[in-house]
């Protein structure tokens, strides 16, 4: 697979570094590829037709030059912008996706998003009219035997609740349990500091409905704020959830409160500190919601910060026999990652928790 990474007018970033980048995140994704530079907005438009499986570009400040990402075309669908800076939200051309905010780091994570959605496509499902209101569905790659029913998978994002942070972050695990044959929801859903806690949690358990419809078993996985997410929906809502699988999850949102985990981050998505707003801590925290009445899984790497190792296990103490906790060696993004140990792990262990 080739991918073009054009750097648009007034761009900001070193093009030796973007080029370092792209080299070494391109072969990791046994891809290839090359970096091209655009003077002015026409020459932008015109690189945008070279012959190319798929295209990230950074479009920079310039309206010329940002006016083509609401343009039509072959292209569009193709293609992932890149804004290095905290933009907000852009519109794009049907088909099209934005990144913003995540630096220099967000290139490696628009390169992997143009893989994975131009080599295992998704069926976009929305569940809402707002645009942040859909999941990306994959079916499993192979075809089950006759009578047997497809478990389903739904993936929560994490991110600390933050909208520089979206359903991309899953694309290989979602890709990864596809091919195990599993039907793979992957959600996305309003972020807090845009539209507020309960537009999240609303949204989070409309997703989980709409893809619970299937008759497969449902298995519902979240990672770090996204497991707090997946949780707390689950113990909303636990009659048709299998299994409930915490990645690096943010399972006790009071004590995240307290010791201010991601910079605050759980105080700016519930709307104050636990001391303000208990009731919400109380109804939002899985470890408060115990027991849930699910199986869980709790996975979680032992390299991670220690607060969030510390919260899975005594998230996985207090749910006694509901739980099985599994530390492995690992950094806090090993556990969405399907070329790490510890994913392996997991899983077997959902298989052998589902059979």
């Amino acid at each position: 697979m080739r991918v073009t990474v054009l750097i648009g007018p007034e761009a900001p970033g070193d093009r030796a570094l973007i080029e370092e980048i792209a080299g070494a995140e391109l072969t990791r994704l046994s891809a290839s590829g090359q970096v091209l530079a655009a003077d002015d907005a026409p020459a932008l438009r015109s690189l945008l037709a070279v012959p190319a499986e798929a295209f990230v570009v950074l479009p920079g400040p310039l309206a010329a030059a940002r006016d083509l990402m609401t343009a039509p075309g072959p292209h569009a669908a193709r293609t992932v912008w890149l804004d290095l800076r905290h933009t907000g939200p852009a519109r794009v051309a049907d088909g099209a996706a934005h990144i913003h905010g995540r630096g220099m780091d967000g290139l490696a994570w628009a390169l992997r998003h143009a893989v994975y959605r131009t080599r295992h496509p998704a069926r976009r499902v929305p569940y809402g009219g707002h645009p942040d209101q859909w999941a990306d569905l994959r079916l499993p790659a192979e075809p089950r035997r006759a009578g047997a029913e497809p478990p389903v998978a739904v993936l929560v994002h994490g991110g600390f609740w933050r909208s520089v942070w979206g359903a991309d972050l899953m694309d290989a695990a979602a890709v990864d349990l596809a091919g195990r044959g599993f039907s793979v929801w992957n959600l996305e859903y309003r972020r807090p500091d845009a539209h507020g806690w309960a537009a999240t949690t609303s949204d989070v358990a409309a997703g989980l409905a709409v893809a619970s419809a299937g008759p497969g078993p449902l298995v519902v996985l979240g990672h770090s704020a996204g497991g707090a997410l997946a949780l707390r929906a689950v113990a909303d809502a636990p009659g048709r959830v299998a299994l409930a699988v915490s990645l690096a999850g943010v399972l006790d949102l009071a004590e995240g409160d307290r010791r201010r985990m991601g910079n605050g981050a759980v105080a700016m998505a519930l709307g104050g500190h636990v001391a303000d707003v208990p009731d919400v801590y109380a109804q939002a925290s899985p470890i408060e919601r115990l027991p849930l009445g699910v199986r869980q899984l709790i996975v979680q790497g032992a390299g991670d910060e220690a607060d969030f190792v510390d919260t899975g296990r005594r998230h996985a103490r207090a749910a006694g026999e509901e739980a099985v906790l599994l530390e492995r060696p690992g950094g806090h993004f090993d556990v969405i990652d399907p070329g790490s140990a510890i994913w392996q792990a997991m899983i077997e262990e959902i298989f052998r928790l589902l059979s």
